[in-house]
This record gives C-alpha cells, sequence and structure tokens, in this order.
C-alpha cells in the first residue's frame, strides 16, 4: 500500500514528529510504502532552489500514485500544503485519515467551557477549517490520538 504522509514541514518540531510518526507506520507492515515530503531532497532541501511549479507537480504526482493519504492537521491552523493535498486527495477519492491531537478539544462536556462561548473571545476550544475537515470525513475520518491513527493505517493495510 502507497500512502502520502501530509504534515506540516518547516519547524523543527514538524519535521521530527513527521520522521516519528512515518517511522512507526513503516514498522506496522513490509507492504507500507510511506511518501514523506521532506525526505524528498529535489524539492524540499531549503538550502537549494525548486520553484513552485516543481514542488507542486512532485507532490501532486505522489499524491495521485498513493492508495491512502494520512494528514496531521496540528498547528494553529491546517497547514496551507496539507490542505492542498487534501483537497487533491479528495479530488480523486483516495481515502484518507487525518490525526488531530489539540489537547483544546478535550472538555467538551464541561459545562463552564461551553458557557464560555457565549462570552466574546473566550473559546476554549481551536477551530479547525470545517470545509478541509469535511474533505477528510466525506474520504475517511479523523482521530485524536497516535494509537488509533496507527491501528486505522494497520487495519487498512490489511485490506
Amino acid at each position: 500500500m502507497k500512502i502520502y504522509f501530509a504534515g506540516p514541514m518547516f519547524a523543527k518540531a514538524d519535521l521530527l514528529y513527521n520522521e516519528y510518526l512515518v517511522k512507526k507506520i513503516r514498522e506496522l507492515d513490509d507492504s507500507i510504502e510511506v511518501y514523506l515530503p521532506q525526505e524528498n531532497g529535489a524539492i524540499n532541501d531549503k538550502t537549494a532552489y525548486a520553484d513552485s511549479k516543481m514542488i507542486a507537480l512532485a507532490d501532486t504526482e505522489k499524491v495521485l500514485e498513493s492508495d491512502f493519504l494520512v494528514a496531521v492537521l496540528d498547528g494553529i491552523t491546517i497547514d496551507a500544503g496539507v490542505a492542498s493535498e487534501i483537497g487533491v486527495a479528495y479530488a480523486k477519492n483516495i481515502p484518507m485519515l487525518g490525526l488531530y491531537t489539540d489537547t483544546r478539544q478535550q472538555g467538551a462536556d464541561n459545562q463552564k467551557k461551553l458557557a464560555a462561548l457565549g462570552d466574546t473571545a473566550e473559546n476554549q476550544f481551536h477551530y479547525l477549517n470545517l470545509y478541509t475537515v469535511g474533505l477528510v470525513k466525506l474520504n475517511g475520518s479523523i482521530v485524536s490520538e497516535e494509537q488509533a491513527f496507527l491501528d486505522l493505517i494497520k487495519e487498512k493495510s490489511n485490506k
């Protein structure tokens, strides 16, 4: 199974988290082949030069070759490149799985947090772009824990 890994990749923390998750995915099954864009030095060596068309063509080709797209949805907003990759996968009906670990989603049943939504600027929850979230959910699902993420990838690879 060919997996496209979509994740933010410009902060050192993002790069390390992507490497960590991809290592875990690759350990699930020898038949899993993961494309991690940050490993493609031809377009993602930031000391070199790749123009926008080179990047768009290279990553789009890999999305279209994939059987499954997995995406890290964490961050202040969903990374613009991740959102674009999700859009391409949706348009081609490629199944997807999102990982959203933001801790602010916890406490959905806390009455004080819910009441605070009525007080200007007191939103205790994080917002994700609902259009992008909808594209993922229309072709798959979103989970909040790494183990559930890995379990669903393993399940998908065994089909």
